[in-house]
């Protein structure tokens, strides 16, 4: 059946100053995650879910995303006279796949923070309900997140947030719902989000991450907060502030999602990320297995 949210937006325009000099030529967004850049594994996930409208909110120096989704006849053609048929049609394949996804781009402008990625695609999308994913995030899934999250909010017709179980020591990196009432299926009623709390100030042991279905009613919170930074330019617009605004008087939900996620935003989880992944494939998995397996051995005695 069709898909209840068409539309999904991945804000790409961040510097990626946490994986410098990595980031200062490449966009973290196209850093290698197993045989794909990370981006791709976000287009994938939400042309998987039914999204058929995906905009891509970049800024200055992000041109390499939309390379790598253009069409290119010209390779496909010199690899095929080239005798490299499975290259040929690997490189059609992402192009068929920014086709089914319907990738557009657009620039971002406003104050910073992340939801003004947001609020710049919403313009586009009338007062229909959207996704937002963030480009820096894999997950591995039986479910994709975003079908999750597109059930969750079929079943509640309202925002909702991607949960994961978390470790009270890991309270201080994220967003920490209120949670009001569990429901069956690791469906929440939460009331709002704690920023970075310490471990005995957690309101649930759950953190937020990377993932929302966004409603017209967020977008309204955002554009007033947009508003009051232009009458005072001080501080950043976010998708976290506008999301607790709206829950202090509607219901907005989270969705425990299933799966294992991968955030790949700073060194070591870009590390955790690759090494995971690729233990995964097919191909690489028993290879590296082998080399892990002789790195662990004792050292030969020196003559």
């Amino acid at each position: 059946m069709p898909s209840t949210i068409r539309r999904a937006v991945i804000p790409a325009a961040g510097l990626g100053s946490r994986l410098l000099p990595l980031t200062k030529a490449i966009p973290k967004e196209m850093l290698p995650v197993g045989d794909k850049p990370v981006i791709e594994h976000t287009v994938r996930e939400l042309v998987a879910s039914g999204i058929t409208d995906i905009t891509i909110v970049i800024s200055g120096g992000k041109s390499l995303i939309q390379d790598h989704f253009r069409p290119n006849p010209a390779l496909v053609e010199q690899l095929r006279a080239d005798g490299k048929t499975a290259y040929a049609d690997a490189v059609e394949e992402i192009a068929e796949l920014a086709q089914q996804g319907h990738i557009t781009y657009l620039d971002q402008h406003g104050p910073y923070g992340n939801g003004t990625p947001v609020l710049n695609a919403a313009r586009n999308f009338d007062d229909e309900p959207m996704l937002v994913l963030w480009p820096d995030d894999v997950f591995v899934a039986e479910v994709p997140r975003a079908q999750q999250l597109i059930r969750a909010y079929e079943a509640t017709n309202c925002p909702v947030l991607a949960l994961m179980p978390m470790s009270p020591e890991d309270s201080q990196r994220y967003g920490v719902p209120v949670v009001k009432e569990d429901l069956d299926g690791g469906l929440m009623r939460i009331t709002g989000l704690m920023e970075k709390p310490k471990p005995k100030d957690a309101p649930s042991a759950f953190a937020a991450i990377g993932g929302y279905v966004v409603t017209p009613g967020i977008i309204d919170e955002l554009r007033e907060q947009t508003q009051r930074w232009y009458e005072r330019r001080t501080g950043e617009v976010y998708l976290t502030d506008a999301i607790n605004a709206y829950a202090a008087t509607r219901a907005v939900y989270g969705q425990v999602i299933s799966g294992r996620w991968y955030d790949t935003g700073n060194p070591a989880d870009y590390l955790v990320a690759q090494m995971a992944t690729a233990l995964a494939h097919p191909e690489y998995g028993p290879l590296l297995r082998e080399l892990a397996g002789g790195l662990d051995a004792p050292a030969h005695p020196a003559v």
